[in-house]
């Protein structure tokens, strides 16, 4: 196994809101789906919630793994956590330092990519599922 690929993505309903995340993971030719409900959120923090939820599967579910790729459509988070944008937000700040403190203490090699929407639907799609549960 080279490297993992990751497609994870983060929302809400109202900015904040009920908010919620979806990642999947792609190991060779198998497929692992997970979501989950965050509570009052904002989309962009749903979104860094996403990344560190989806670092915390690669360390418990795949062990050995120690490579993976990153594809949001977030541009705003790949391109702060790829030092690219200033983060201003301090709540975000706090997000991204958790991120990076994760990969360098678990010895991680861990590539972040913007991607379009259409890219990411399946990452979406549990996004939405995650939500619909929580407040319908």
């Amino acid at each position: 196994m080279d490297y993992l690929k990751v497609y994870c993505d983060g929302g809400s309903r109202g900015n904040p809101g009920p908010a919620g995340i979806g990642v999947v993971i792609i190991s060779g030719c198998r497929e692992k789906k997970f979501k989950q409900y965050l509570g009052k959120r904002t989309n962009n923090q749903a979104e860094y919630e996403a990344v560190i939820f989806a670092l915390n599967l690669i360390k418990k579910e795949f062990k050995a793994t120690k490579k993976a790729a990153f594809y949001l459509d977030s541009e705003l988070v790949v391109k702060q956590i790829n030092s690219e944008y200033k983060v201003k937000n301090e709540e975000l700040g706090r997000l991204l330092l958790k991120i990076k403190n994760f990969i360098i203490q678990n010895n991680l090699s861990v590539i972040f990519y913007h991607i379009r929407r259409e890219k990411n639907y399946k990452a979406d799609k549990l996004v939405n599922e995650a939500i619909d549960k929580r407040i319908l």
